[in-house]
């Protein structure tokens, strides 16, 4: 069966968008992998040994809406060209820092690599934007499943280059760098339709207020903090606890490979499953997840329990995070997306930064184990609202969104 011209288009920037998130998502995770330890060699104090996460947290929450302000009136490619940029002088700085053992020096330049993430986090709304009704969640669920292989490169780049120049780390922030010279050169070839509102679209546009009323918008905007800031806690503090239980680099990068293989691995199949079962289902069984994650840490640690947690707090982060980006995009007109996606995704990585800041001062005074604990008050917020739209919309007879 012959693909007809308009959905070999599609499908051809689905797969370019695909392989910018790989690549940014390489970039992340590399951070993510060695951030913190490399700020516990340059930190005056164990609590701030984060620091360098918390700055790439920052830089994504200043951007964000900036970012997608921007995007709306000059189109997606500008940005996402721009985004990568500020990656590559952030590899840069951050590399010079570890060279000179200045530590504000690495976290102004993760702090850029958090300001490339807030354009990239775009790429699964451009997603949306390229792919007819019946390919949507797919797509966005595809694009995101490119982290499949930053679960692979990302923390295998970090442990490549901790040792390949002096000081340690140093190359593995070079290497971030060129990772992100690579995105430049396939967003160059990224096309995605600049929809800007026609006059009569921007009349009827409702306020930031009344979009984000919606409980729908809600219950989307919640699931995505909920997701992202639970994972972020857990991630950011994951090599910090595992360092004081004695564990090399070298078993950190394979707990950490497997989390975000859970992460994104599951994203092939997210969104046919956001399609048959609809997305509050999925939604709450992240939550589930999610809550796995928390019970399997208090099994111990081992390395096993280590690795079972991570894998559920990547599987869960996947079902909250798709299921609410594709409840959100439901929520608003063309010409209100860059003021709610804007809302949506600087909220997200507020609390993102909240989460990496406060994570190693929580490993350091409570530990692993009560660390995870705080969390399951917060996940059973999460898993009544989604069942109270649930609910609302069977009551008013409303289809589920799928």
């Amino acid at each position: 069966m012959s693909t007809s011209p308009v959905a070999s288009t599609m499908h051809r920037q689905v797969f370019l968008l695909a392989t910018a998130q790989a690549l940014f998502q390489t970039a992340s995770v590399l951070v993510m992998t060695i951030g913190g330890l490399a700020g516990a060699v340059l930190a005056p104090s164990p609590d701030w040994a984060t620091a360098p996460i918390a700055t790439m947290f920052l830089g994504t929450a200043v951007a964000t809406a900036p970012a997608s302000m921007w995007m709306a009136r000059v189109g997606r490619q500008a940005g996402f060209l721009l985004g990568a940029a500020l990656g590559i002088a952030g590899g840069l700085i951050g590399a010079a820092g570890v060279f000179t053992g200045s530590l504000l020096l690495l976290c102004l330049g993760t702090f850029l690599v958090g300001s490339y993430q807030a354009f990239a986090q775009f790429y699964r709304f451009a997603a949306s934007e390229v792919a007819n009704d019946a390919f949507r969640s797919r797509a966005i669920s595809l694009v995101l499943a490119g982290g499949v292989v930053a679960a692979l490169a990302g923390p295998a780049l970090a442990r490549f280059g901790g040792g390949l120049l002096q000081p340690t780390y140093t190359a593995s922030f070079l290497i971030l760098a060129l990772v992100s010279l690579v995105a430049l050169g396939v967003l160059a070839k990224v096309r995605v339709p600049n929809t800007v509102a026609t006059s009569a679209d921007k009349a009827s546009a409702r306020g930031l207020g009344q979009i984000v009323r919606q409980p729908a918008y809600l219950v989307a905007l919640f699931g995505a903090v909920t997701g992202y800031g639970v994972m972020t806690l857990a991630m950011t503090a994951t090599p910090l606890a595992m360092a004081h239980h004695h564990y090399d680099l070298a078993d950190t990068a394979a707990v950490i490979q497997l989390h975000v293989l859970g992460m994104f691995l599951p994203s092939f199949v997210t969104g046919s499953l956001i399609a048959r079962f609809g997305v509050l289902r999925i939604m709450f069984i992240g939550v589930l997840l999610l809550a796995g994650h928390v019970l399997l840490s208090l099994t111990g640690t081992a390395i096993h329990s280590f690795m079972g947690a991570l894998v559920l707090l990547g599987i869960g982060w996947n079902f909250l995070y798709i299921g609410g980006t594709n409840l959100l995009t439901r929520t608003y007109t063309s010409a209100e997306k860059g003021k709610a996606q804007a809302t949506n995704d600087l909220t997200v990585f507020l609390v993102g930064l909240a989460a990496s800041l406060s994570a190693g001062m929580l490993q350091n005074t409570l530990g692993w184990q009560n660390l995870n604990m705080i969390l399951l008050p917060w996940l059973a917020v999460a898993a009544l609202a989604i069942l109270a739209l649930g609910w609302r919309q069977r009551v008013q007879g409303v289809q589920p969104a799928q």
